[in-house]
C-alpha cells in the first residue's frame, strides 16, 4: 500500500489509552515509528496494519532500568536474544542493562565494546548503566562528555558482582568524579562490611532458613544512610536499587522530601514474595539484598502505590537451575523477571487496592515502568509517555486475564521461573516497539518481531527528575 499523508503505517483501535493526562478511549495513529497522532475511538482512517484494542488497555511501552542480560562473558546464563524476548512478552519496549559482566564495563571503550555485540540482537531499545571501578573510582570521570548518563557502584558483592566499593575515601572519589562527568549515580546499597562480620562470627549461611538473618536489613540501612549524607553534601544524583526494607523507604521519602536528590526503586520481587515463601521456593528465591518479612513488603507497596518510589525494576539476573541448586553458600543470587514483572506488579495491585478502579492502578504502573524511568534516565525527550512525536512504543494489556505462567512461555534462557505455577490477573496481548509489532499473543504460541531494537544515548533535558 502507498502511504499517503491520510495513511498511517499502523494505527492501535479503540483501546483505553493510558495517557499524561488522564485515560480515554482512542485511535492511536503511527508514522515513521512515532506517534502521528492520538485520535477519538473509531476516527483514525486508513492505515498499512491495524491492531484492534477494543476492550484492552493501551500503555506506553515499559522501561525496566534493571536488567542484566549477562552481555558480554555470562551468556550461558542470559543473552540478548532471549532477554528481550522475555522483555517483550511482558510488554517492555526499553531496558537499560548493568554494568556487572565479564570484562565489566568500565571504560569508554568497554562501551563501545559492549554496544557492537549487542547491535541486531535485540527486539527492545535498550541503554547501559556503565561501571565503577573499585580500584579507580575516579576513572567515572573518562564518562564525561560520552553518551553515557548513569554509573551502577556495588557496595556489597556476590558471585555476578565481585568489584565491590569499599570504605570512605573511594566513596568520595566517586561523589567528586561522577559529579565532573555529570553522572546520574545508581546503587546496590548494602554495607559489604556488615555481612563479612557476621559471616566471620557465624559462618555463611547453610540453611535457606538462615540467609535473609545473614544478609539483616542493617547493611541496607547503614549503607542508605551513609549515602544520604554523601548526596547532602556533593549534591550528585544517586537512584538507590532495590530497596528491600521499611526502614529505607521512610529514610529515602524522608531525604526527597527535604529536597535532596535521591529516588528509589522497588522489584517486583520483593512485591511478590516474603522471606515465608523461601520454605517453599528455597534457591528460587534466594535475591540480593535478601526477600524480607510481610511488614516489609506492605511498606513497599505503599511506597509504589503512594508515589514515594520513582521506578519499579525487575533486576532480571537469571542463572541456569542448577546453579541456584548448589549448596547454599554456593548458590548464586538473582532469579529472571523481566517477562513478569507487569503481571507480577498489576496483580499485587489489584491485591493490595481491591477498590481502585483499574484505570487508576493502570496510570500508577504507566508512572513508575515508564514517565519516571523515562525521565530519570535522560529518555524523556521521545520514551515513556504516549504523546504525538514520541517514540511509538505501546503495550495492549488485557486487564481481566486470569491466567498461569506456565514452563512453555517462559522466554528467558534459563527456563525457568519462581512464578511459575502462580496465577496472575492481566495479561499483555500485544507489544509495539518504535512502530514494529515485536510481540503478539496467539493461540498457536507467540510471534517475535525483528531485532532492530537501537542503543538509546543520553539526552539530558530540564524534565529529567522523577
Amino acid at each position: 500500500m502507498t502511504t499517503t499523508p491520510d495513511t498511517y503505517d499502523l494505527v492501535v483501535r479503540g483501546g483505553a489509552a493510558v495517557l499524561p493526562d488522564g485515560v480515554r478511549h482512542a485511535d492511536i495513529a503511527v508514522r515513521d515509528g512515532r506517534v502521528a497522532a492520538v485520535l477519538p475511538a473509531g476516527t483514525a482512517g486508513a492505515s498499512t496494519r491495524s491492531v484492534d484494542a477494543t476492550g484492552r488497555w493501551v500503555l506506553p511501552g515499559l522501561i525496566d532500568s534493571h536488567v542484566h542480560f549477562r552481555t558480554p562473558g555470562l551468556t550461558h546464563k542470559e543473552d540478548w536474544p532471549s532477554g528481550s524476548r522475555a522483555a517483550v512478552a511482558g510488554g517492555v519496549t526499553t531496558v537499560i542493562d548493568m554494568p556487572n559482566t565479564v570484562p565489566p564495563l568500565f571504560g569508554p571503550e568497554d562501551l563501545a565494546a559492549k554496544k557492537e555485540l549487542v547491535e541486531g540482537a535485540s527486539l527492545v531499545d535498550y541503554r547501559f548503566h556503565v561501571g565503577v571501578d573499585p580500584a579507580r573510582p575516579g576513572r567515572l570521570k573518562e564518562f564525561g562528555g560520552t553518551d553515557a548518563g548513569s554509573a551502577k557502584a556495588f557496595l556489597a558483592g556476590h558471585h555476578t558482582a565481585p568489584h565491590v566499593l569499599h570504605g570512605e575515601p573511594a566513596l568520595r572519589e566517586l561523589f567528586h568524579a561522577a559529579g565532573e562527568a555529570g553522572l546520574q549515580l545508581v546503587f546496590h546499597a548494602e554495607a559489604g562490611e556488615v555481612f563479612r562480620l557476621l559471616d566471620d562470627w557465624k559462618g555463611e549461611p547453610r540453611q535457606w532458613a538462615d540467609y535473609e538473618s545473614r544478609r539483616p536489613r542493617t547493611g541496607a540501612i547503614v549503607a542508605v544512610a551513609r549515602l544520604v549524607e554523601l548526596v547532602q553534601e556533593y549534591g550528585v544524583p544517586a537512584h538507590i536499587l532495590h530497596v528491600s526494607t521499611r526502614e529505607e523507604a521512610d529514610l529515602l521519602t524522608a531525604a526527597a522530601a527535604a529536597g535532596l536528590p535521591l529516588t528509589f526503586e522497588v522489584t517486583g520481587h520483593h512485591l511478590s514474595f516474603t522471606v515465608d515463601d523461601t520454605r517453599s521456593l528455597g534457591a528460587r528465591i534466594r535475591l540480593s539484598p535478601a526477600i524480607r518479612d510481610r511488614a516489609d513488603q506492605n511498606r513497599l507497596w505503599e511506597a509504589v502505590l503512594d508515589g514515594q518510589a520513582a521506578t519499579v525494576g525487575s533486576d532480571h539476573a537469571p542463572h541456569p537451575l542448577a546453579d541456584k541448586l548448589k549448596p547454599v553458600a554456593a548458590a548464586p543470587p538473582g532469579l529472571p523477571g523481566v517477562q513478569e514483572l507487569l503481571p507480577a506488579l498489576f496483580s499485587g495491585m489489584t491485591r493490595h487496592r481491591p477498590e481502585a478502579a483499574p484505570a487508576e492502578l493502570l496510570r500508577t504502573v504507566a508512572l513508575v515502568l515508564a514517565e519516571r524511568p523515562a525521565r530519570l534516565f535522560g529518555l524523556a525527550d521521545r520514551k515513556g509517555r504516549i504523546v504525538t512525536g514520541g517514540d511509538a512504543d505501546l503495550v495492549v494489556f488485557d486487564a481481566d486475564a486470569l491466567w498461569v505462567l506456565a514452563e512453555s512461555e517462559i522466554r528467558s534462557l534459563c527456563g525457568w521461573s519462581a512464578y511459575q505455577g502462580r496465577t496472575f490477573r492481566g495479561q499483555v496481548d500485544w507489544t509495539v516497539r518504535r512502530g514494529e509489532v515485536v510481540y503478539r499473543r496467539a493461540a498457536g504460541g507467540a510471534e517475535f518481531g525483528r531485532p532492530t531494537g537501537r542503543y538509546l544515548p543520553w539526552h539530558a533535558t530540564a524534565t529529567d527528575t522523577a
